[in-house]
């Protein structure tokens, strides 16, 4: 019988507290709060989740333990005893320990692999749920390799492979497709490189998904609600109105995309001037295939088709599109960007490889910088839509991401929102 690894996330919050794990768009992001298990001290100085809608926690509270109970087992998803994930996780061992998420710690531990339900191959699987006595906790499937976030920017001795960046674009597509093509339409508002967690095999699924939110019905034409997510990877007009639609989904995947192609941060205060902001300094190369290569991440040189980064740019180029309605849907990404991992001459998916990354030097990069600026403001002399809905919003919701290392792929961190992001086993 085979075991199956997953993450057990304990929440904290007292006996009268709600499990954040009934049904609903907005009941994903309330905050519960109760004891937890002793754990291992975790790392300090972490950033504070963003704050949930109080309304949301409000409308959990009013359920008594009957109706979530009723709730819970309508659901369909499996309920543990305390006992059985005590015995998963050797007693919340701190071996097992995988780090913090946003309503608490999280382990990993081995489950019978009967009790996984089938699900969207593309979404980090909800496997159950334990709501007995005091105890509040959520267990989701254990993903291997961890967070999109973390082999990007954190693995410093080794860089992903073309073929496998597509893969994982091309499958992180489908995430946000299905979303936005369900009966209700969902929209996830927080699609970003640390909420892209990896299988073994580099299948990519989406998690967290506190901050989502029913798309609009009817006749409307968007959601308007408080600005949340993560600066450089929200639309500019969800910053400047509050309007929410699918097509904001989309741009954020394309800051995504543009970071898969670079090997670059969508913030980076290290980086000078323009270049601290991913979209203002590559989208004006996206659209010219004789001057991509300046863009592309330098562990990639020689290893990747240049057709196939050409028509993957282009892509990034439609998503960041400034209004909205001239974006691609998800569904349109998808069918451009599949094709493309049959063109690739890579290394198979799923295999690192070493390379010595090389920076153009300081006078190439100024001359490279100042052809492109003169290229994109020759047709427009007014400033990014993005960089003008950052001046007139700066104080926004949209909290931004240090440029600092730090261990995205743990679970969450203190980023967590409702699903919680986990890290590779140290001793995988």
């Amino acid at each position: 019988m085979r075991a199956f690894l997953m993450g057990c996330f304990h929440p904290r919050g007292g006996a009268t507290d709600p499990a954040a794990v009934a049904d609903g768009d907005e009941a994903t992001t309330a905050t519960a709060k109760a004891t937890a298990p002793s754990r291992p001290p975790t790392r300090k100085g972490k950033k504070k989740s963003m704050r949930r809608a109080p309304s949301a926690t409000a409308r959990l509270r009013t359920l008594s333990f009957d109706d979530l109970s009723r709730t819970l087992a309508s659901s369909g998803m499996h309920a543990f005893t305390v006992a059985e994930l005590r015995a998963a996780t050797r007693n919340f061992s701190g071996s097992h320990f995988i780090g913090e998420g946003g309503f608490g710690p999280v382990y990993k531990g081995f489950l019978d692999d009967k009790v996984v339900p089938g699900m969207q191959p593309h979404l980090v699987k909800l496997v159950g749920y334990c709501y007995q006595e005091h105890h509040r906790m959520l267990v989701y499937e254990y993903m291997a390799r961890g967070s999109l976030e973390h082999h990007l920017f954190k693995n410093l001795l080794a860089s992903l492979p073309w073929a496998t960046r597509l893969k994982i674009a091309v499958g992180a597509a489908k995430g946000l497709a299905f979303l936005h093509e369900a009966e209700t339409p969902v929209i996830y508002r927080d699609f970003k490189a640390s909420n892209i967690l990896l299988e073994s095999d580099y299948t990519a699924k989406l998690s967290d998904f506190g901050l989502a939110k029913e798309g609009p019905s009817g006749d409307d034409t968007h959601v308007s609600t408080r600005v949340m997510g993560t600066h450089g990877y929200a639309a500019p007009e969800y910053i400047l109105t509050g309007h929410l639609t699918a097509r904001s989904d989309v741009y954020s995947f394309g800051v995504v995309l543009l970071e898969l192609l670079t090997g670059r941060r969508s913030v980076d205060k290290r980086r000078r001037g323009r270049e601290q902001n991913l979209v203002d300094w590559a989208r004006p190369y996206l659209r010219r295939p004789d001057k991509l290569h300046r863009v592309m991440d330098p562990s990639l040189e020689g290893s990747y088709s240049a057709e196939a980064a050409a028509k993957a740019a282009t892509v990034a180029y439609n998503c960041l599109h400034s209004v909205p309605k001239n974006r691609p849907t998800m569904r349109e990404v998808v069918d451009s960007l599949e094709p493309l991992m049959r063109m690739s001459r890579d290394v198979p998916a799923g295999l690192f490889v070493y390379t010595a990354p090389s920076e153009p030097s300081p006078a190439a990069k100024v001359v490279a910088d100042k052809a492109a600026e003169d290229g994109e403001e020759a047709k427009d002399s007014g400033i990014s839509p993005a960089a003008a809905a950052r001046k007139k919003c700066q104080r926004s919701a949209v909290h931004t991401e240090s440029a600092a290392p730090k261990y995205a792929s743990s679970v969450a961190g203190k980023e967590s929102r409702g699903s919680p992001t986990q890290r590779r086993d140290r001793g995988a």
